[in-house]
């Protein structure tokens, strides 16, 4: 349900964004800056992130937007259940579970964090770039997870669906943020 007083009805993040298109342009700018400029972490690893870290969050419409955008990326779609991600299949290699057990902490528990959970992405063989993306996309959910919830953005599994398996893997947030940016341009 929409918090906002000007959209009483069902609200959902293309809709906001479209409201408020400057504020949506700078969001989708960040974003794309983090999910998708080089990195040792795949598109779909991100994706994966994302919806991982959502899911924590229990954020229904980021969760539901990421698992078919991280499915269109190439991660296996038998791990996504319902609000989680099952950890202890095979089909989540060793070398990232690191990376999932970091952002769970960084996201529920942040004082918490340890030079040892660092180390235990370093020693699973990632790099210092990879590290920092692992940061600021758990950064980025976060706030994406309070801005949507914030809002009150209906988890519209239909919306979030298409947002997650049509938009983000083909225009990604670049075009999604270009598309705004003709609105007020």
């Amino acid at each position: 349900m929409s918090f906002l007083l000007s959209s009483p009805g069902t609200t959902n993040l293309p809709g906001v964004f479209e409201k408020y298109p400057e504020r949506g342009v700078l969001i989708l700018r960040l974003i794309d800056d983090i999910m998708r400029k080089e990195s040792p972490l795949t598109d779909g690893e991100r994706e994966l992130i994302f919806t991982y870290i959502s899911g924590l969050n229990d954020c229904g419409f980021c969760f539901h937007a990421h698992a078919p955008a991280a499915i269109a990326f190439g991660i296996d779609e038998s791990i996504f259940c319902d609000m989680e991600i099952k950890l202890d299949t095979p089909k989540i290699e060793e070398k990232f579970k690191p990376i999932l057990g970091y952002v769970k902490k960084l996201t529920l528990t942040p004082t918490q964090v340890t030079k040892a959970d660092v180390d235990a992405i370093y020693a699973a063989g990632w790099n210092e770039q990879a590290f920092m993306d692992v940061v600021g996309i758990c950064c980025v959910v976060n706030f994406m997870n309070r801005f949507v919830n914030g809002v009150g953005v209906d988890v519209d599994a239909d919306t979030a669906y298409k947002t997650g398996a049509s938009v983000l893997p083909t225009i990604g947030y670049s075009g999604w943020a270009e598309s705004l940016e003709k609105s007020f341009a």
